[in-house]
């Protein structure tokens, strides 16, 4: 019987709906994240002074992976939503092509920011290298969640709710 528990537990918690930024609000904050500088795909940078006073949501996709594309939708929508807020999208392709990811990008009509540098972003959120990874961090730069796999669009809108949350210490 425990290991059906812990199944169902298990099946709770990596299930897209099981998150909600009231959650995220209501946990403790974690540890300031250490924002490292990293190229975006349009040239730009990308780095503190950017995170600065900002909530951030940050995802780690792959472009040949089916769920990321589905949850980048919702994303893509949240980035639209975020505009004039205190709330930024950054996405972190797991690729290594950068034409590759501009053309999938291109295709899908993604317009929020995109980086290849993974690795030093990995290093400050997260390490676990499944995808779609959703990190939120608070506009203190505190890290919030790690949201591992797919999340519904109602999921992932209600992180704008992170932009005008007050910052806690």
């Amino acid at each position: 019987m425990k290991r059906r528990q812990a199944v169902a537990a298990l099946a709770a918690v990596t299930t897209p709906g099981w998150w909600s930024a009231a959650a995220a609000a209501s946990a403790a904050p974690g540890p300031v994240v250490a924002w490292p500088d990293v190229a975006l795909l349009d040239g730009s940078r990308f780095g503190p002074a950017q995170a600065e006073g900002r909530a951030l949501v940050v995802v780690f996709w792959s472009t040949t992976c089916p769920f990321c594309r589905r949850h980048n939708e919702h994303v893509e929508k949240l980035h639209r939503a975020a505009a004039g807020r205190r709330l930024a999208v950054l996405g972190v392709a797991r690729d290594r092509d950068a034409a590759a990811v501009r053309r999938h990008a291109g295709e899908r009509g993604y317009t929020f920011p995109i980086t290849l540098d993974q690795a030093p972003l990995a290093a400050a959120l997260s390490t676990r290298r499944i995808i779609p990874l959703t990190v939120s961090v608070d506009r203190g730069g505190r890290l919030l969640q790690v949201i591992p796999g797919e999340m519904f669009e109602s999921d992932v809108l209600e992180l704008l709710q992170l932009a005008d949350k007050e910052v806690r210490t």
